[in-house]
This record gives structure tokens, C-alpha cells and sequence, in this order.
């Protein structure tokens, strides 16, 4: 499917991108400062730092995040459904392991995926959610966090941001150094100026390379939404129209409750659409099919899609007909075969 792959590729390139970037940097300060054992003492201690953080919260985020979400397990009978659902779809997605089945008490529709080897693998559905959606939308959503799960997103992610951190931490060290230096170095070739010179432009670099990430984690998104479309039946159509309800009850919700939606920003990453993102319109009673269609025709719904994590909405369900217009068309050629 050639959707897929021009996606695939575009992960592929933009990752190779971010680690080519940051190969070059590392060479250049090796070239410029030469490779005395100060810079290298740096250069190994940042690396440690950096990557030791990114590894510390990505082994605590899920505790983290079930306090911040006020997320607990499926207990009570009636939300047994949910349960199911997640394991009928973990199934259907190839899983060998099924993730664990969780409800957040955010008002608010949303859902998302998290866990690392030691807390386990887990679906978040969030009680908005349960009662904003129709059931099978529920589960279009469901395949979607399951995607994450099964294309390793979080990993992906957790590596991926390590590198411009990684740029950023140098660029800090190199500022201060060439800032409260004076002379020149013993072992260096360079001079405090160019030692400040060379931290400002790594600053600038680590938030273009920030750039490309967030480019990639819109690109997962993608990528996520597609284990919808492959693995259900009505999956892509049913997935827009849950972020379409998303986006009509997220622009519905009046000030008073706008701290739930404050609430859930501070890890929108996770979520399956930005909360803070909605439409807004008397919308007492509508036709989601209509307001799909009515995202559908539009250029852009996010104006500032470059400094996000998720895709345009208008876009993100372009690509999801496209999906299933190939994927139809890839099933009519078996069965003609």
C-alpha cells in the first residue's frame, strides 16, 4: 500500500536525519576541541546524564501517569466490556501479550497507550470517552492505542528524544565554558569564544532537531491510526468518526470544566488527539458522518501543526480514506485472483 510506504520511508528518513545530525555535531566538537581528555570526560558525562534521565522517566512515567490521569484497572462489572474489547483487539493486532485494560476518570474523550517492561503494557480508555462514543467507535480508538503498543512507540519516541537533549545539554556545557573561561585551553585548539560561539549554535540545533521529533511522533500517529483501518472491519471509518466526536464534545466543554482539559495537556503526547484542540459550534444535535466530512474539506483544523505532537485533523483523516481506499483495493485484487 503506498500510503504505508511513503509513510514508513518518512520515519525511516526522519530518523536517520535526527542521528545523522547528531553524529556530525558530536564529530565537529571532537574536530574543533580536539580530543583531550576534558572533552571527552564531557562528552561521556552528558551522554550518561541524558540518557540515564530519559531511561529514569520512561521507567517511573507509568505510575506518573496513572496519578496525573486518575487511571485505574477495569474492576466493576459494567465496564467489563472494555476489557474484552482491548483483548479481542490485541488478538486481532498479532499481540502476543495482552495489554492490560484501564479507565481513566478524566471527563474529557480521550484514550491512550503506556507501561515499559516493568509495570506491563496498557490501554487507557477515559470515562468521557465511554459516554461520549458509541461502542464501535470506542474500539477503533482501542486498535489505535493497541497500534502504538505493537509498533513500540513509546521506545521509538523515548530514544529518538534523547538525541536533541543530548545537543542541547553540549550546547549548555559549551556556553557556560566559554563564558566563565578565560585563556586558552592545554588540550584544546579552541578559544572560549568559539567554545560560547559553538554552544548557541547547538541550542539552535537541538530545537530544530526538536522539530523533526515532533515530526515524528505526528508520523506514528499516522501509524497508529492504521492498525485501525487494517485490523478492523469499518476500522478507518469508525476511528474518524471518534476523533470527529472527540473534537465536537473536546470544543463543547464550557469553562467551568476547562481545568479538565488543562489537566490532560500536561501529557497530550499520549493522548490519541490534543484536548486543547476542538470545534467549536452550536452543535446541540448533529450528524457526526457531516461534521467527518466537513473536517475532511478542510485545509488545515491546527494552524501551528509544526510544534505538535499529534497530526492535523483535517489531514490525519485524509490519510485514513486513503488508507482504506488501497486497502480495498489490495482485497478486491485477492478476491479477483
Amino acid at each position: 500500500m503506498a500510503s504505508l510506504i511513503k509513510l514508513r520511508l518518512s520515519m525511516l528518513g526522519s530518523i536517520a536525519l535526527v542521528i545523522g545530525i547528531t553524529t556530525l555535531i558530536l564529530s565537529a566538537i571532537l574536530s574543533l576541541f580536539s580530543y583531550g581528555a576534558d572533552v571527552m570526560t564531557i562528552l561521556t558525562f552528558s551522554l550518561i546524564f541524558v540518557v540515564g534521565v530519559h531511561f529514569l522517566q520512561w521507567l517511573i512515567s507509568p505510575w506518573i501517569i496513572e496519578a496525573l490521569y486518575k487511571v485505574r484497572p477495569v474492576t466493576s462489572t459494567g465496564d467489563l466490556w472494555v476489557a474484552e474489547m482491548v483483548e479481542k483487539v490485541a488478538k486481532a493486532s498479532g499481540l502476543k501479550r495482552v495489554p492490560k485494560a484501564m479507565i481513566s476518570q478524566l471527563g474529557i474523550p480521550n484514550a491512550f497507550a503506556y507501561g515499559n517492561f516493568l509495570s506491563g503494557y496498557k490501554v487507557a480508555v477515559t470515562q468521557g470517552l465511554i459516554d461520549s462514543l458509541p461502542r464501535e467507535e470506542v474500539e477503533a480508538v482501542v486498535a489505535h492505542e493497541v497500534g502504538h503498543i505493537k509498533h513500540r512507540d513509546v521506545e521509538v519516541m523515548m530514544v529518538i528524544s534523547i538525541l536533541p537533549a543530548l545537543i542541547y545539554w553540549l550546547g549548555r556545557i559549551l556556553i557556560y565554558s566559554g563564558f566563565f573561561s578565560s585563556g586558552r585551553s592545554r588540550e584544546s585548539k579552541s578559544t572560549p569564544a568559539l567554545a560560547f560561539l559553538m554552544g548557541m549554535v547547538l541550542i539552535v540545533v537541538s530545537f530544530l532537531s526538536n522539530l523533526v521529533v515532533l515530526y515524528i511522533s505526528r508520523l506514528r500517529e499516522y501509524y497508529a491510526d492504521s492498525n485501525s483501518v487494517l485490523t478492523l472491519p469499518e476500522g478507518g471509518r469508525n476511528l474518524q468518526r471518534a476523533l470527529a466526536r472527540i473534537l465536537v464534545t473536546s470544543g463543547a466543554i464550557s469553562r467551568p470544566r476547562s481545568g479538565e482539559i488543562s489537566s490532560a495537556t500536561k501529557l497530550k503526547a499520549l493522548l490519541i488527539s490534543d484536548p486543547e484542540l476542538g470545534i467549536r459550534s452550536s452543535i446541540r444535535a448533529y450528524d457526526i458522518d457531516e461534521v467527518v466530512e466537513w473536517i475532511k474539506s478542510q485545509k488545515r483544523i491546527s494552524p501551528l501543526e509544526i510544534f505538535s505532537t499529534h497530526p492535523d485533523p483535517a489531514k490525519r483523516l485524509r490519510f485514513i480514506d486513503r488508507l482504506e481506499q488501497e486497502t480495498s483495493k489490495t482485497k478486491y485484487t485477492i478476491l479477483r485472483v
